[in-house]
């Protein structure tokens, strides 16, 4: 009982001082060029609310950087009250990630349970994940955009790693995030090589307009073409050797092939569209609706409208995972040509309002959904659906 008792009071001198420091800091931050600084300035901490207060929910918000993790620990009272009382800086390194962990239960109330937040920063925020997964703790990643949004609606004069953390930490204690998971080995490696071929088509693009354009030049230099068309041949090889991996890889696991069999079903798209989705979206694990789906890729349609004044022209958001909707293009294309169904829709909306490419984003977020639906429902494409179910319909009337 007196070691626990000892605890305690370690932890709440502990939070005393942060909670003076950290007031310290914010005063400080807030001051601009010309305030006066002379006016009285004190404390609104009191230690005896503290100790007798129940705390509800507590939130770790990661700033990742290359080298380096900005953390802040922020927690909600039994009142609703939000504060964030504890900040640290770790290497974004193994030992670093230990010694965040022992920092992180030193600080907290142990009965507790600590999510940690971060948001998506490229590549740099994956190790610090992995490792929390494997701890067994609870880890939300939250896109980038949502906490600029959040940051903006925050009274902070200042934007720094730390008042980022913070604004992330404050973001968690607001919103009921989903748990992430780990993706399969599977998915993760099939993302990797989809987007490495997709590096390599994108390069090979780029040096056959060179070449184009060193073609038509008035005096060309033929050794510059000659490197460039070999540079081609190597790109062309290297894609082949990428595509042979990933089907060796999709054929190895039985769950994945499957499901691949499946969505090439429908025509216009290929195993390496079927693969790209699919490991773009973890097996659609955190995806719980279509309309969820085309949020995720971009595809929703963002409207601006205010009254008789502004009247925007509704666009796709384009807010989401540009992997997948450059994935869908040519398969829209092909759909157009032998899907009649695809070649319907496309028809209708060309003849609404003229624009194509308009029509053939439609159609992508149509073979989008139609994946989605043919990998919960485990069954392959059916062209007549449509006609089979109005069949139904009329059956039982």
């Amino acid at each position: 009982m007196f070691s626990q008792r000892y605890c305690l009071i370690r932890f709440y001198l502990f939070e005393f001082e942060q909670n003076v420091r950290n007031s310290a800091g914010r005063y400080i931050q807030n001051i601009q060029p010309g305030d006066k600084t002379k006016r009285d300035f004190h404390f609104d901490i009191h230690l005896p609310n503290l100790i007798k207060m129940k705390i509800l929910k507590q939130v770790l918000g990661t700033d990742v950087a290359e080298d380096e993790l900005v953390v802040s620990l922020a927690r909600m009272l039994e009142n609703l009250r939000k504060e964030v009382y504890a900040s640290h800086v770790f290497p974004n390194t193994t030992n670093g990630f230990e010694a965040l962990i022992a920092w992180v239960k030193r600080v907290t109330e142990p009965s507790l349970c600590t999510r940690f937040v971060m948001e998506a920063t490229g590549v740099y925020h994956e190790k610090f994940a992995y490792f929390l997964a494997d701890q067994d703790l609870e880890v939300s990643i939250v896109l980038p955009n949502k906490i600029s949004n959040y940051f903006k609606s925050l009274e902070v004069k200042t934007t720094t790693d730390r008042t980022a953390s913070e604004a992330i930490a404050l973001f968690g204690l607001d919103r009921q995030l989903d748990i992430w998971h780990k993706p399969k080995t599977v998915f993760k490696r099939l993302r990797q090589l989809c987007r490495e071929r997709n590096q390599l088509v994108d390069e090979r693009t780029i040096v056959k307009n060179q070449l184009h354009a060193e073609c038509s030049e008035v005096e060309p230099l033929t050794n510059s073409i000659k490197r460039m068309e070999k540079r081609i041949v190597i790109l062309v090889k290297q894609e082949a050797e990428v595509k042979k991996e990933i089907a060796e890889m999709v054929s190895k696991d039985k769950q994945v092939s499957d499901s691949v069999k499946l969505i090439t079903t429908i025509p216009g798209v290929s195993l390496i569209t079927a693969a790209t989705v699919l490991a773009e979206t973890n097996g659609f694990e955190l995806i719980r609706n279509r309309r969820q789906l085309t949020s995720y890729a971009g595809l929703d349609v963002r409207e601006k409208q205010s009254g008789t004044s502004v009247k925007g022209k509704p666009r796709i958001s384009k807010r989401g995972n540009r992997y997948l909707r450059k994935c869908l293009y040519m398969p829209a294309l092909c759909a157009v040509r032998f899907n009649r169904q695809s070649k319907e829709l496309y028809t209708r909306l060309v003849s609404k309002h003229g624009i194509k490419m308009k029509a053939s984003v439609a159609v992508q977020r149509k073979l989008l959904e139609l994946m989605y639906t043919l990998y919960k429902t485990n069954t392959p494409y059916d062209p007549e659906h449509t006609s089979h179910k109005k069949e139904e319909v009329a059956l039982k009337q």
